[in-house]
């Protein structure tokens, strides 16, 4: 069982559960989870994702360019519920490795204009996240 707050290497959960390894949202196909990464980095292309005053974690989607649309991660995000899936949260700690944060529950989304790795303006999806109850 993952332990909040402790540091896996990324590699290593890929191999044991599979998913896509270069995609912020990863979504194994032989397990009933989604792991969502964030960081840093993704500022530079729009992403402003962290927690809000409310207890909330804003989780901007995926999609490099143009608008955001509710197809493979974003889809599996928003339909996680319904399909039996967790979500578990990982931020960037270190190059390959990651902290988890948290099993977390979408509770909805909204949109937001952001640019895309072209600098042009489009629709963004961000996820509203709340901590799942133990």
């Amino acid at each position: 069982m993952l332990g909040e707050g402790k540091i896996y290497r990324r590699r290593d959960l890929h191999a044991k559960l599979g998913g896509q390894q270069q995609s912020g949202i990863s979504t194994p196909s032989q397990y009933p989870v989604i792991m969502i990464f964030s960081g840093e980095s993704g500022k530079n292309y729009g992403y402003q994702d962290g927690w809000q005053e409310n207890d909330v974690y804003f989780y901007t989607g995926e999609g490099q360019e143009g608008d955001m649309k509710f197809t493979k991660g974003n889809k599996a995000i928003r339909d996680h519920l319904l399909n039996g899936k967790d979500i578990w949260l990982f931020k960037n700690h270190k190059p390959g490795l990651v902290k988890f944060v948290s099993k977390m529950i979408c509770t909805g989304y909204h949109y937001r204009t952001a640019p895309d790795r072209n600098g042009h303006n489009r629709e963004a999806i961000v996820f509203e996240l709340i901590r799942k109850k133990k």
